[in-house]
């Protein structure tokens, strides 16, 4: 992977550029993990919708994990997208804002949120501020 250096006064480019469009038979996977600010009672969440045929970011809300947060990731999905075949965990807040019709809450067992729950693994696996413990502990003693 190369990695190129920005420019201080260079912008990056708006959503709308980069994304790919959406097709009749896309699903997105959604999905919200926790860190903290300062300390862990000051949680925020990321929420996050991912493409599964382009495996893009197609929207994220940095927030609690309240209704109103979830209401944000609705709204910051691109109308394209908003016809989209959605699943997700169980976490109320998703069935309350997202269209019955196409959304769906899955358990992990049948894999409808692995790319999701792989994309959060890599994230937690680069960024030290997502990092499990488990996913940094020694098996030899």
């Amino acid at each position: 992977m190369i990695i190129l250096a920005k420019k201080k006064d260079q912008v990056n480019p708006s959503l709308e550029e980069t994304l790919a469009p959406a097709e009749p038979d896309d699903i997105l996977e959604l999905d919200e993990a926790w860190s903290f600010v300062l300390k862990k009672t000051q949680k925020r969440w990321l929420w996050t919708a991912i493409c599964r045929r382009t495996r893009q970011i197609v929207a994220y809300v940095l927030g609690d994990r309240s209704e109103a947060t979830c209401q944000k990731l609705w709204e910051n999905i691109p109308d394209a997208y908003k016809k989209s075949l959605t699943y997700s965990d169980f976490w109320t807040a998703y069935e309350k804002v997202f269209p019955k019709e196409t959304h769906q809450s899955v358990g992990k067992e049948t894999g409808e949120a692995a790319h999701m729950e792989r994309w959060y693994n890599t994230l937690r696996q680069w960024n030290a501020r997502y990092t499990r413990k488990t996913l940094a502990f020694s098996k030899k003693r």
